[in-house]
């Protein structure tokens, strides 16, 4: 991505990237209990991948893309979320094969899990 960001603050944009809170309106729903960070399906992926997270109160989500080498190459997720289980999918059309890291910060939790991306 040659440095480039890609931030994902809405829940559509055109960089392929989206985002969707998995509530149905209308259907009162259970919070989860704890955070998490699933595993991202598929995984090996080409050239997009689902990430799945679990809030459990409303507080600051940030949701990063590392390469091995730790740098950053997208940002998913940066903004306020509601206590709820969300899913990203992230676009990786535009970087090279190889291993990379997701990493969420939520509150006072922290996670991160490899992903591989094959073309």
């Amino acid at each position: 991505m040659d440095g480039d960001l890609e931030s994902v603050t809405s829940a559509e944009v055109s960089c392929g990237t989206n985002a969707t809170n998995k509530r149905n309106p209308g259907i009162e729903q259970i919070e989860p209990l704890e955070y998490s960070l699933e595993n991202n399906y598929p995984n090996p992926f080409n050239p997009s991948t689902s990430i799945s997270y679990s809030i459990r109160e409303m507080g600051l989500v940030t949701l990063k893309i590392f390469d091995v080498l730790g740098r950053e190459v997208s940002v998913l997720v940066n903004e306020m979320k509601e206590p709820g289980k969300y899913s990203i999918n992230f676009d990786a059309s535009k970087l090279s094969s190889g291993v990379y890291i997701y990493y969420i910060n939520a509150g006072n939790f922290t996670s991160s899990k490899k992903m591989i991306l094959t073309k």
